[in-house]
């Protein structure tokens, strides 16, 4: 049995799936702990040994945020404080006993979707998450493509392309990098502008909502974050020029963003033309945890 644990800033998803014809055999959810490491892990651990019930002969695969430093094993550029600098792997695989396999959750994103979803018809694959915090995956060939430095499609830690305003000078991701793409693209970054420019606190989904129903306030924010968002997607179009391009995570279920951005992107390439596909994932909120599993 294969099992894959989706490790995400507010919730964890863990799945089974057949070896041989991928078929969903179990499914658990629960909402993620924070700050406490120790209690973070006994949750993880659990959830694994739940979701394989009685079953033994099972492989682990994990995605969750940042990467593992390619020296040290410990968890790099995370958007959770929690685990950031902490030897994941090796604290799990003393736990269960058995060894596992951890990637990006963008990266399990991003095998999901080559694999069997929106881009299965592609030889190279992007795919963004654009949730809680941003980030990427790269595949070519159905296979993950990593670097030396265990970094690739960390667009979200780069700056914006520029030049940029006042307001993106002055924004900084928790590490103290300033200007970076995640503290604007993400579900945090759109309520930290919405606030900004209005003075109300609105969680994301209300600021969409009042997008979607001619709010002047929210259609001037979301027409910045939609121009920031082309920017940021000009970063990887004019390097890796990918064939297809799928989008996860909350903020992807904005449909305006597939309108608005082919338009929108062409002043920032090395071209007059925009030709990518840009898509929704085809396996949704259920993408990365099934390309955990498929880390095996």
């Amino acid at each position: 049995m294969k099992i894959g644990l989706d490790w995400g800033g507010t919730k964890l998803e863990a799945i089974a799936l057949d070896p041989i014809t991928n078929e969903e055999l179990a499914r658990n959810r629960i909402d993620s702990p924070k700050d406490d490491y120790r209690k973070i892990l006994s949750t993880v651990c659990s959830l694994i040994s739940d979701t394989a019930g009685q079953t033994k002969d099972i492989t682990v695969g994990i995605g969750m945020p940042g990467s593992l430093h390619p020296k040290t094993g410990l968890v790099q550029v995370s958007n959770s404080k929690a685990l950031e600098g902490k030897d994941v792997k090796t604290d799990i695989e003393k736990k269960l006993g058995i060894e596992v396999k951890i990637a990006n959750d963008a990266d399990c994103l991003a095998l999901s979707e080559a694999i069997d979803g929106a881009g299965k018809n592609y030889n190279s694959v992007f795919a963004v998450i654009m949730g809680t915090g941003v980030g990427a995956g790269y595949v070519v060939d159905k296979q993950l493509v990593v670097g030396p430095n265990k970094l690739t499609g960390e667009w979200g830690q780069n700056p914006i392309p520029g030049p940029m305003d006042d307001y993106e000078k002055s924004m900084k991701r928790h590490c103290g990098r300033i200007g970076a793409i995640e503290v604007f693209l993400s579900g945090p970054g759109l309520e930290n502008w919405f606030e900004y420019t209005s003075g109300i606190k609105k969680n994301s989904r209300e600021v969409v909502n009042l997008f979607k129903n001619g709010d002047k306030v929210a259609v001037k924010v979301m027409k910045k974050y939609f121009e920031r968002t082309a920017r940021a997607f000009s970063t990887f179009v004019n390097i890796l020029d990918p064939d297809i391009i799928v989008c996860g995570g909350g903020m992807s279920e904005i449909d305006e963003i597939y309108s608005e951005l082919p338009q929108l992107i062409i002043p920032y390439l090395a071209s007059d033309i925009f030709l990518t596909p840009v898509t929704k994932a085809e396996h949704g909120a259920s993408s990365g945890v099934r390309g955990a599993a498929h880390l095996w």
